[in-house]
């Protein structure tokens, strides 16, 4: 650690950085047009990180609220594009992105001109409870944002505040379904019995139903979601848990190519034990819940013919087919929704998601998932107007600048990159994955922790998931000078 300090003090600019071997990661001058004109060249480490200031103002910070998770202390007034700025002059190239909340980059324009709009000003004052008092544009702000790019077959949403509470309500919208359809339909009146038990916690009013989720999955930190989170111990230990079962994910060999035949027995591995669940486990699965990458636990992927199987599995058994695509969704993997990728024959039933969209809520299409009477789906809020405009913005700046196929694009060319790297330092990078994925893109290494605080005295904000993995989570404004900037860095980081 001596050694990183010592050498954060020196100033990095990428600009006068010399070049590297061209088998490596040559510095080439790229001729895309920059999004953000008024970004930075590069990275600028003028000390330590964390320096004096941010030293300062996290002892303050530390007196009214916990910092121990703390990554960084940001000047965002200062923060541009892709860059991230800290309270001593130093501007990371930011990869990491607010844990892949950010995807049009800091202080963007046409955002800052959503943010200062009349309708923005009245829904920040007036914030209406949703479920009682929703503005008259209220289906406007929806039709023009939220419900443009819905997920094709899902044409309606409900609102929430952040994806644990997207997650939480689409499973409570699975259990109200299933114990309808139980029932006969949604006309059918509740029974007695279930009125009295359900006060006392017991069945039938509250039914021992179940959500599947996979291993080393990670679906959110609130009572229902942080039961389908398997990711890591911490986030669980002391909270009670619903009983609910958890299959394999799918533990696929990189490269592809290479384990072809094995990667696909063990998918079909992970799907017969998915079935065997939906058929045996004591407590009935009402749906299945999965993320198109798992994130969190360490970036696994799986193929389409896997999420192809988990649909058809769900189909068959009438257990609904859920898609947390709270990180993956809006832009990241070079396609809108993570899904996609899937080229499914019937779509999800319910699709949850926030991070880049700045909200949360889920979508859905049965008509049937809409609970039978008011009430049963609320609370004070059910989400934002304000956050909602937001992501609207979003929408129309990823439109205006095609930032989606700028990610596939980016992103293909970032993993040629970062290919080569691994082939030069295969120790360093390994289980290379995310090809084809946009910028959605991730590899094991050892000593992790330690890259990801040596790469801040380089310039580079970046995040790791699991136990080794680095991952990737730029915005969609990430381009290709910015890549040559990160995969330069990454050699002189490991070969520090």
């Amino acid at each position: 650690m001596a050694s990183i300090a010592r050498s954060s003090l020196r100033v990095r600019s990428v600009a006068r950085l010399p070049a590297v071997r061209a088998m490596s990661t040559t510095r080439v001058l790229r001729a895309d047009k920059p999004f953000f004109p008024e970004e930075p060249s590069g990275p600028k480490v003028v000390t330590a990180i964390p320096g004096p200031n941010n030293k300062k103002a996290a002892a303050e910070l530390n007196e009214v609220f916990d910092v121990r998770s703390m990554n960084m202390l940001a000047d965002y007034t200062k923060s541009v594009g892709n860059y991230i700025a800290d309270l001593d002059g130093n501007v990371l190239l930011d990869v990491y992105a607010q844990i892949a909340s950010i995807p049009v980059g800091y202080n963007n324009p046409h955002l800052l001109k959503a943010a200062a709009s009349p309708q923005m000003a009245n829904s920040l004052i007036n914030r209406p409870a949703l479920g009682n008092f929703p503005s008259a544009d209220w289906a406007s702000i929806l039709n023009t944002g939220i419900l443009k790019v819905a997920p094709k077959g899902l044409d309606q949403v409900f609102t929430a505040m952040a994806g644990s509470d997207a997650n939480e309500t689409a499973y409570k919208a699975a259990f109200m379904y299933y114990r309808q359809r139980e029932r006969g339909g949604p006309e059918v009146e509740f029974s007695e019995e279930e009125i009295a038990s359900t006060m006392n916690n017991q069945s039938p009013g509250s039914p021992q139903l179940s959500i599947m989720s996979f291993r080393s999955a990670f679906h959110g930190r609130l009572f229902g979601s942080l039961s389908t989170t398997r990711s890591k111990p911490i986030h669980k230990l002391d909270i009670p848990s619903f009983d609910w079962p958890q299959a394999p994910f799918p533990q696929l060999k990189y490269p592809l190519e290479e384990h072809a035949q094995e990667n696909a027995a063990e998918e079909q591995r992970c799907l017969q034990e998915v079935e065997r669940l939906i058929k045996e486990f004591h407590n009935p699965v009402a749906a299945v819940v999965v993320e198109p990458i798992q994130s969190e636990g360490g970036d696994n992927h799986a193929s389409p013919a896997f999420f192809n199987g988990l649909r058809e599995i769900t189909k068959r058994h009438n257990v609904l087919f859920i898609v947390d695509e709270v990180q993956t969704g809006v832009g990241a993997t070079g396609k809108f929704w993570a899904h996609d990728h899937w080229n499914l024959q019937t779509p999800p039933d319910i699709v949850t998601f926030s991070k880049k969209a700045q909200t949360a809520g889920y979508y859905y299409g049965n008509p049937a998932l809409r609970p039978n009477k008011p009430y049963r789906q609320f609370n004070t809020w059910m989400g934002d107007p304000s956050r909602a405009l937001i992501f609207r913005a979003i929408i129309e700046e990823i439109e205006r600048l095609k930032l989606v196929e700028n990610t596939a694009i980016t992103g293909d060319y970032l993993y040629a990159g970062l290919e080569r790297l691994s082939q030069q330092y295969p120790e360093h990078f390994q289980n290379l994955r995310g090809k084809g994925q946009g910028t959605f893109i991730a590899w094991d290494t050892p000593n992790r922790d330690e890259i990801l605080v040596k790469a801040k005295s380089f310039g580079i904000n970046i995040g790791g998931s699991g136990a080794s993995a680095v991952r990737l989570r730029p915005m969609l404004i990430f381009q290709k000078h910015h890549a040559d900037i990160l995969l330069e860095n990454l050699e002189k980081i490991i070969k520090q």
